[in-house]
């Protein structure tokens, strides 16, 4: 066979030579005619010794050999079948390999192939294609991709069949799962490699392709890429809406360049919306078509191709009012799963609604339509006014801004609105849509106004319906958090004593009504609005500290036996943590008191849900206090928080270095009399908070911690004392860029008394340095020495004889 290989390449040469073609391709022919031909080409190509010339001969003249051999008219094998199967066999990895000029002719060669055998023949053609995949390769990718989409493109112009689809139902099911993760690869990578642009190439050209492939697998409607669940998108839809998105981000970042291939892409995502029936599974792929659209009709280039009427009228008809209005299944939520309701409708969810994108489209297009006197319509109207009316974005701390000069909100609440909002036996979701009228105009309306609004607010907050009495909850602590430009808040202490303690016994009802800890925790707002009103009240809440403490220590010991919602706690212990702030300086005792048995609880049954919390109440509690002492549940905490596997949890650290900058000037008992292993501790921690903050935060400080450690060494401690002091040194002499350093620990030293460091150096920290033991002990002892050598001013002005035993210490280490 090596004979065969070396005399076909060199015709393969000759073909190239213009004074030999003829006769090397006249012997070329006479080859073919002989056993395992196609084989001895695939060879050649495969032969990195061979000039790339002769290489990409090789892979032009197999693919024309295929195509005229492989099978004839009949569909039946012209080559024997053991040749056929070694083709197979070869051929997907060898163009792969291949550089891109070959890997182009052998791909066009698979695709020959397929045409006949494809996949009832070859049905282990798209297994060894996917197997291929590469997550870090664009260029293997490429190849891969090619030779799928040149096999799958041919499915476009053909009419339906149960041939045709059942091929498309053998790629989609072997192939479809890792397409999508190729999708989510190539996405990762392009996001990895923005400021690459070789690879950035490479990896949009993977991107083109699968893009290419999405449409070969989507060009006919298939059962496979559809569901049955009216509430689950289909992998389609859901790629529709990612192309869609995309669309958005080039019209919003490159108008310029894109708004001149702007006008296909309008039509069919024109199209497809029109086509888009009320399931809820279309909702995602609505939503980003809308939001392409809204973004579409803000540019200067497009916005003129909505403002027509038949455009307009349109866009109302088949767009805005399908979108827009109550479905069934909204209806259905709203009863059935109220959280679920208000999450949608509130939070980022709510971006991607039909409602939301519907009413963002029309508010672009500038237009209204008038509503009908049922509620549903009613609600619809309200959507398309709220369109309207607001201009710009609706912020979270002030709603809507800045409003429509041509429309009165105020006044549209009051002749249309209002009666919702007071009446007994308004439909829920009409008092709901009045409800959430005032949350979005709240920075409209005058405090006197809000005063007539507010004890409406108040009544629905004792409503029975889930959604009426959270979105009034909701209301309410926006409210209050309402502030102006300048930062004054609109309703201030004053304004909400009154009716406060009213209204949180109402909240409180609410939130434990559910014994069981995950539906106590269900319903984030109203422990936000709990914690609203005890800011706002501020020391006001000490009247009623009893009542309010009483309903939180429930609270906490049912929630404790199964954290589950992060922003229900937060909110939680915020609350109490106003408490503490505002009220402390009367009521320090009762605090004290009522909160330390669920915080003992806590560290008890160690709810790391929870430590950070309770441990930044605990420094607020001790901050307060007017005691320069600690009491015994203060000093029984120390075992706990010196323990180091609580300083390993990242949002432990602030909340442990204030509660010890608290601690430590007040349990100097404490730490100095404790035994060995507090005391080992106790240098765990001042290593963990020296790593945690930069010297500055730790100024008012490390004098104190200095005096409480020299009373120690003046004691004859341990060995094991005299060297956890002596590597906390070098720590500090180490961690000369976070502000620390040899001059920083002698400056402090000296504040104590003068020279101190002078009689404290030799004697303890260069005696003692000889006797650490471990490698990464002594590691921290050498760069202390060579900074406080290369760095220290003091020790270059005033210890040059400390300065020269340090460098024999430092050669010795």
């Amino acid at each position: 066979m090596a004979a065969n290989i070396g005399a076909i390449a060199q015709l393969l040469d000759a073909t190239l030579d213009p004074g030999q073609h003829r006769k090397a391709e006249t012997a070329l022919k006479a080859e073919q005619a002989k056993p395992q031909y196609s084989l001895n080409l695939l060879n050649i190509v495969a032969s990195d010794p061979l000039p790339a010339k002769t290489r990409l001969s090789a892979a032009l003249a197999f693919k024309n050999f295929i195509r005229n051999n492989y099978v004839d008219e009949e569909g039946n094998y012209k080559l024997p079948q053991d040749e056929v199967v070694t083709i197979k066999q070869q051929l997907i990895g060898l163009m792969i390999s291949s550089p891109p000029a070959i890997q182009s002719q052998l791909g066009e060669a698979v695709a020959i192939i397929a045409d006949s055998d494809f996949w009832q023949r070859w049905e282990t053609l798209t297994k060894d294609l996917v197997s291929r995949f590469s997550t870090t390769d664009p260029k293997v990718n490429i190849g891969v991709l090619e030779v799928a989409h040149s096999i799958f493109v041919r499915w476009r112009p053909l009419f339906r069949t149960d041939d045709l689809y059942t091929e498309i139902n053998h790629v989609i099911t072997t192939m479809g799962e890792p397409f999508i993760q190729l999708l989510i690869t190539t996405n990762t990578q392009i996001e990895a490699n923005s400021g690459n642009k070789e690879a950035l190439k490479a990896w949009f050209e993977t991107l083109s392709l699968l893009v290419k492939i999405f449409y070969d697998l989507s060009c006919h409607d298939n059962p496979l890429l559809e569901t049955d669940d009216d509430a689950e998108a289909s992998i389609v839809d859901t790629v529709k809406a990612d192309i869609c998105e995309a669309l958005e981000l080039y019209t919003v970042k490159f108008d310029e360049d894109f708004s001149k291939y702007c006008g296909p892409f309008i039509t069919n995502v024109w199209e497809l919306l029109s086509s888009m029936g009320p399931e809820t599974k279309y909702d995602h792929v609505v939503s980003k078509a809308l939001h392409f659209l809204t973004a579409v009709a803000s540019t200067k280039d497009h916005s003129g191709n909505f403002n027509n009427e038949d455009t307009l009228s349109q866009i109302v008809e088949k767009v805005i009012l399908p979108n827009v209005a109550l479905r069934e299944s909204d209806i259905e939520l709203f009863e059935d799963e109220p959280i679920e309701f208000i999450r949608r409708d509130l939070e980022g969810s709510d971006t991607d609604s039909r409602r939301r994108s519907a009413t963002d489209f029309y508010g672009n297009s500038r237009r209204n339509s008038r509503g009908k006197s049922d509620w549903k319509a009613k609600d619809t109207a309200i959507y398309l006014f709220i369109s309207i009316a607001a201009k710009g974005a609706v912020t979270a701390a002030q709603g809507v801004k800045t409003i429509n000069s041509l429309v009165n909100v105020v006044e549209f609440f009051q002749q249309h609105i209002a009666a919702d909002l007071m009446s007994d036996s308004a439909e829920p979701i009409a008092k709901v849509d009045a409800i959430k009228y005032l949350h979005t105009f709240r920075s409209q309306l005058s405090k006197d106004q809000w005063r007539d609004a507010f004890p409406h607010l108040i009544k629905n907050i004792g409503s029975s319906n889930y959604v009426i009495y959270t979105y009034a909850a909701i209301a309410v602590e926006r409210l209050l958090f309402l502030a102006d430009d300048n930062g004054v808040q609109m309703f201030t202490r004053a304004d909400v004593e009154g009716f406060a303690n009213e209204l949180l016994e109402r909240l409180f009802v609410l939130i434990e009504r559910e014994p069981t800890p995950a539906k106590l925790q269900e319903n984030e707002f109203l422990m936000r609005c709990v914690m609203r009103i005890l800011i706002v009240i501020k020391d006001g809440a000490a009247a009623i500290l009893d009542g309010v403490l009483q309903h939180l220590i429930a609270i906490t010991n049912i929630m404790k036996q199964n954290p589950s919602n992060p922003r229900f706690y937060y909110y939680h212990f915020e609350a109490i943590g106003a408490l503490v702030r505002y009220c402390s300086g009367s009521k320090a005792d009762v605090l004290n008191a009522k909160l330390w048995e669920p915080i003992q609880l806590i560290f008890t049954e160690d709810v790391t849900e929870f430590m950070q919390y309770v441990l930044q109440i605990l420094a607020q509690l001790l901050e307060s206090s007017p005691d320069s002492s600690i009491s015994a549940n203060f000093g029984a905490l120390l075992d706990p928080i010196l323990n180091p596997p609580m300083w390993e949890v990242r949002g432990n650290v602030p909340a442990l270095a204030r509660l010890l900058a608290g601690l430590i000037p007040r349990a100097s008992k404490e730490i100095i009399g404790g035994d060995k292993m507090n005391q080992l501790y106790a240098f765990d921690i001042l290593e963990a908070t020296v790593k945690a903050y930069e010297g500055n935060v730790l100024d008012n400080y490390f004098a104190t911690i200095l005096e409480l450690l020299f009373k120690k060494l003046q004691n004859n401690p341990a060995e094991s004392f005299k060297l956890r002091f002596v590597r906390l040194f070098h720590l500090v002499s180490a961690r000369l860029e976070a502000g620390y350093g040899t001059d920083y620990f002698i400056k402090h030293a000296n504040k104590l008394q003068d020279n101190l460091f002078k009689q404290l150096y030799p004697a303890i920290i260069l005696m003692e340095s000889d006797k650490l033991a471990r490698p990464v002990d002594r590691k921290l002892a050498v760069v202390s020495y060579t900074k406080t050598l290369c760095e220290s001013r003091a020790f270059a002005d005033e210890f040059k004889k400390g300065w020269a035993n340090t460098c024999n210490k430092l050669i010795m280490l």
